[in-house]
């Protein structure tokens, strides 16, 4: 499945901590937002470790991209990654 990953994390520490998580699964886009391309258990384990680790008030969101959402991705200006980051 593709999913879409978003989050606004206000501690540095456990922001960097989420960045590698979602690392570990795919593809860095942009400040705050990853494309994974995982299956239904890599996700299961992804938000358990994403749980373990935020705080209260802060937020990710995932959003899961059918087919044809991907198909209609438009992107201007400099394209992003399309491989994974190994970048902080």
């Amino acid at each position: 499945m593709r999913l879409a990953v978003t989050y606004d994390i206000s501690d540095n520490r456990i922001r960097t901590r989420v960045f590698r998580i979602l690392e570990s699964y795919g593809a860095w886009k942009q400040y705050s937002v990853f494309e994974l391309e995982i299956s239904d258990v890599q996700r299961l384990e992804m938000e358990a470790k994403i749980k373990s680790v935020i705080k209260p008030g802060d937020k990710v969101r995932i959003y899961e991209l059918c087919e044809r959402c991907v198909g209609a991705i438009v992107e201007i200006g400099e394209k992003s990654p399309t491989r994974k980051s190994n970048v902080i």
